[in-house]
């Protein structure tokens, strides 16, 4: 889990406890826990408390939004730091419109997938 700067906190609109992801998504708090180790969603540490937190655009409902984990796979596998991960999915591209996370919870994952896939060319 990172520290995370001004500059990525500015880019995400909103954050979500761990708790608060449990409660959405009708889990107990450990399997969130689990969820971020295995990289299926990523939290950085931010707020008075430095406690864990995750960007609420990837909880859709009650699950988490389709396409996040193997986006962030890829992401992880072209050598992106949790910060490099969370500023290029939350920065505008006018190619998609709007930001890789938005098409994420639009459905429009394969397209968010391909643009990751070519940032390792």
């Amino acid at each position: 889990m990172t520290e995370i700067d001004a500059k990525i906190d500015a880019l995400v609109p909103a954050w979500l406890t761990l708790p608060d992801i449990a409660e959405k998504l009708g889990v107990e708090v450990t399997r969130v826990r689990q969820l971020v180790k295995e990289g299926q969603l990523v939290a950085v540490r931010r707020g008075e408390n430095r406690a864990l937190h995750v960007p609420a655009a990837f909880i859709d409902g009650d699950k988490v939004v389709k396409g996040l984990a193997g986006t962030l796979t890829l992401l992880r596998d072209d050598g992106f730091t949790v910060e490099e991960m969370l500023e290029w999915l939350f920065t505008p591209d006018p190619t998609l419109p709007g930001t890789p996370a938005q098409a994420l919870s639009e459905n429009r994952g394969t397209e968010v997938k391909r643009r990751a896939q070519a940032l390792a060319v």
